[in-house]
């Protein structure tokens, strides 16, 4: 049995996400295709600031997953079971 790197597997399936969401940002105006850009965001809508005075913090969080972006992480994943 072959060992594989989770790490692979961690960076495939991240390339796939951003290679794919990519694409569906691409094709939203292709009216063929501009259903691979629909999909469902999440996260905090305003980033959370906190001021210590000299020092300002901003966090956020924000998730956008479409169409593409999951078609891309089935690619990743296909493609590492093939390494």
């Amino acid at each position: 049995m072959k060992y594989k790197n989770c790490w692979v597997l961690l960076l495939l399936m991240l390339a796939g996400v951003v290679l794919g969401g990519f694409i569906g940002n691409l094709t939203e105006g292709i009216s063929g295709l501009s259903w691979l850009n629909t999909g469902q965001s999440f996260g905090f809508d305003t980033p959370m600031v906190v001021n210590f005075g000299i020092l300002v913090i901003t966090l956020g969080f924000n998730i956008k997953i479409t169409m593409a972006g999951i078609i891309g992480l089935g690619v990743a994943l296909i493609t590492y079971r093939f390494i």
